[in-house]
């Protein structure tokens, strides 16, 4: 089928013109900046447009070029909404004020307190959680337990993460410092980078398939990078699915659960159709959409009910932490600062 009802363009394209103020105040339109992939929100947008007679016009680009383009463009941008990646870049957005705070009752009644912005500046879409892969061939599951156990000398030359200027990982490390504060935080990060296979590098795929070469024995990724590999048409990266397995950490009763984080949407400072962005952003969190989403995505819902992606169903449930997620925003700058004094590179 044609699409008709999304505009995808990429940053620095002559196509971003096609958004201007006076597109943006047009009836029956809404305005996206995405840093999810086409593939992965345009779909859900088609069908948004078809049900709602809403056009959306669609830009999607990297996660931190778009954020500096809605600074540049300030009230001007032809904006309405801002999808993005990692609580701590919506953070960021909050801080850079570029969103605004909203809030409808079906935001409040379907996402759980943790995985929204405690003054409404954004909401959760989807979640994933920063778990441990290992072979089963050179781990025993009884070795696994939780995040503080991977600093313990028993791993050293063993572990594979990337670096510390992912934000995936200084969420991480933000979560342990809420939970240890920042003294017990950096002695566990010692620790960890005392038990690197090899100094960081690549991304979160790259971790997990250097587990299955043998680089090392564990790894610290994305749950959903390990689903795009078992869903792969690639028949190698189907193997590497095959053959390593997931361990959910610090599920214990008396642990605080698996660190989780989310995809999040808000809407613009510089918003003209501000109805239009709530009803997309409603719909988004509806459960038709959390399926999709969750099984396209192979990410977790952020509303109660909905299945796991079926591609990683065969690890089941898991307990995860609940911190809010705004707390992960805030410790950023510290949790940045205390990898560096880590040697954490």
């Amino acid at each position: 089928m044609k699409r008709t009802s999304a505009l995808v363009a990429l940053i620095g394209s002559s196509s971003l013109l096609a958004l201007t103020s006076a597109s943006a105040i047009a009836s029956g339109e809404v305005n996206v900046y995405s840093a999810r992939n086409e593939a992965l929100i345009a779909p859900l947008l088609d069908t948004f447009s078809k049900e709602n007679d809403v056009k959306v016009n669609l830009i999607t680009g990297k996660a931190d070029a778009l954020l500096s383009r809605l600074q540049s463009e300030g009230d001007a941008s032809p904006a309405d909404v801002f999808i993005t990646v990692d609580a701590g870049r919506l953070y960021r957005a909050k801080e850079a004020g570029v969103l605004q705070p909203f809030e409808t009752k079906q935001l409040n009644k379907v996402v759980p307190e943790h995985l929204k912005d405690r003054e409404g500046y954004w909401y959760g879409l989807s979640q994933r959680s920063r778990v441990i892969f290992y072979n089963p061939e050179n781990v025993n599951a009884a070795q696994l337990s939780t995040y503080e156990d991977l600093a313990d000398p028993k791993w050293k030359g063993k572990i594979c993460i990337r670096s510390s200027s992912n934000i995936y990982n200084q969420s991480l490390v933000a979560s342990m410092i809420d939970a240890h504060g920042e003294a017990k935080t950096l002695d566990w990060a010692k620790g960890l980078v005392a038990n690197f296979a090899r100094p960081p590098a690549g991304g979160d795929t790259d971790q997990i398939k250097a587990v299955a070469a043998g680089v090392c024995d564990v790894a610290v990724a994305n749950t959903y990078y390990f689903g795009r590999l078992g869903l792969s048409k690639q028949s190698s990266d189907r193997a590497i699915f095959d053959k390593l397995a997931m361990h959910w950490p610090n599920q214990a009763s008396n642990q605080r659960g698996a660190h989780v984080n989310v995809s999040g949407i808000g809407i613009t400072a510089s918003s003209q159709n501000i109805d239009n962005a709530k009803k997309l952003i409603d719909f988004l969190t509806n459960d038709q959409s959390q399926t999709w989403y969750a099984n396209v995505n192979n990410e977790y819902a952020v509303v109660d009910g909905i299945a796991p992606p079926k591609s990683l169903a065969k690890f089941g449930e898991f307990k995860a932490d609940t911190v809010s997620l705004s707390v992960l925003g805030e410790n950023n700058r510290k949790a940045v600062e205390l990898m560096d004094k880590a040697g954490w590179k």
